[in-house]
């Protein structure tokens, strides 16, 4: 369980979260939805250690994250994994060697444990024998699943996903929510996805955070989504249908 108590964060006289309070559930898909600016990114760099809170505190469990420091912070950062937005794959390499990246600086296995590892996550991500394959080899959906079986090297207990769907079409985003879902349930990783795609939410979203303006605005299940009274949210909820018609 990840417990997010009362964070703030400003850059000079902007307020990007204001005394943020959220629980993320142990073994489930959490999803934090907003419009551009509204502080998804921002929350989702505190959490990890990119950014550090103003005021409040992080908690991992029984860890206070917001209390160690950098150094400390860096070693507990090994049980996180983090899919960022664009898939971030380095363009040298190949797909073996972008998985393969995290075990080079954070392990010292063989060479042939790591690619049992390669090959095992390129499994689990439905990419088998692509281990030679560059980048640009690659469809956008291939890339996102190949970040994917890159943050979850490590077997994380936590996995981070910054906008996973963008750029990608309807159907490619469902296999990448499916995908994700998968590997949340199958090895109980606690997830926390930014996104502002409604299809997303209503089919994997266990838990719901929306946030508007830097504030937490509502907090529920998908279910409960569909019967708020919450003005500010159901305008969301509304214009993200709407704009789906015309695409």
């Amino acid at each position: 369980m990840i417990r997010v108590d009362n964070i703030s964060k400003s850059f000079d006289k902007n307020e990007a979260l204001l005394e943020v309070s959220a629980v993320f559930a142990e073994a489930k898909t959490n999803l934090v939805i907003g419009r551009s600016g509204s502080g998804k990114t921002v929350l989702l760099k505190c959490l990890i250690g990119l950014l550090e809170p103003d005021s409040g505190d992080i908690w991992y469990g029984n860890d206070r994250f917001t209390g160690l420091d950098s150094d400390q912070q860096r070693n507990f950062r090994q049980q996180m994994g983090v899919v960022f937005q664009g898939g971030a794959l380095f363009d040298s390499l190949t797909v073996e060697q972008n998985i393969r990246l995290p075990m080079d600086f954070f392990t010292d296995w063989t060479r042939d444990q790591k690619l049992e590892r390669v090959n095992f996550c390129l499994q689990m991500v439905h990419l088998p024998d692509s281990n030679k394959l560059l980048p640009a080899e690659l469809s956008g959906g291939m890339k996102k699943r190949v970040a994917i079986a890159r943050a979850i090297a490590l077997n994380p207990k936590y996995l981070f996903c910054d906008e996973p769907n963008s750029g990608l079409d309807p159907q490619t985003a469902i296999v990448i929510d499916n995908l994700i879902h998968e590997i949340t349930l199958e090895f109980k990783i606690t997830t926390v996805i930014n996104t502002h795609d409604m299809n997303s939410v209503m089919e994997i979203g266990d838990n719901i955070l929306f946030l508007s303006e830097g504030h937490k605005c509502w907090e529920g299940s998908r279910e409960e989504i569909l019967t708020s009274d919450n003005k500010v949210l159901n305008d969301f909820v509304f214009a993200s249908e709407l704009m789906k018609k015309f695409k």
